[in-house]
């Protein structure tokens, strides 16, 4: 699994921010359109790309993507 990879599927979950802003050192929640939907649909992004269970208690204890994308890695 790749982190540019990762990076370019979060970026196309959302559909008003510049995908130049999705870097692994991005804090999500500050992200504008980061909401609950978003993270629904990082999970289910999770689920079909990379066949994991992200969960709610995960996108809670990360802060970056680069948080997210370790904890998918360890997971798959």
């Amino acid at each position: 699994m790749e982190i540019n990879t990762f990076l370019q599927n979060f970026a196309d979950l959302l559909d008003d921010t510049d995908a130049t802003l999705i870097k692994q050192e991005t804090v999500f929640r500050d992200l504008e359109e980061w909401d609950s939907l978003t993270a629904l649909s990082l999970i289910a992004m999770a689920d079909e790309e990379y066949e994991v269970k992200l969960t709610g208690d995960d996108i809670k204890s990360s802060n970056s993507l680069n948080d997210i994308f370790e904890i998918i890695k360890n997971k798959g």
